[in-house]
């Protein structure tokens, strides 16, 4: 549970630090040009020469659904990066809280 709660933290503070980025990007361009969360993992494939995003494609269509990839993920990855990782992270932060007892507060 607090790998999740460390993860969804992560995502959450890469998100806001990357809209940020794009908002003061977009201040100085006078227009707002988000990259998508497609684009940035491909940069990040291209970067540090991996293929996780075509392994991940191949993975997810022979094996688990493959109108998972074309009709949900693939239009997900079409979102800016910075609502992606902000949407995800607060989900994880929410999926792993610390839950108390129903029975109120034990002392």
């Amino acid at each position: 549970m607090k790998l999740g709660r460390i993860f969804g933290w992560i995502s959450l503070g890469l998100g806001l630090v990357l809209g940020l980025y794009e908002l003061l990007g977009a201040f100085e361009a006078e227009h707002i040009q988000s990259k998508s969360a497609g684009e940035i993992w491909f940069l990040l494939d291209q970067l540090l020469g991996l293929s996780s995003l075509n392994t991940t494609q191949a993975f997810i269509q022979r094996y688990i659904w493959a109108p998972l990839w074309t009709n949900i993920l693939q239009e997900i990855l079409l979102f800016p990066a910075w609502l992606v990782l902000t949407i995800t992270g607060t989900f994880f932060i929410w999926l792993f809280r610390k839950r108390h007892p129903k029975g109120g507060f034990q002392q």
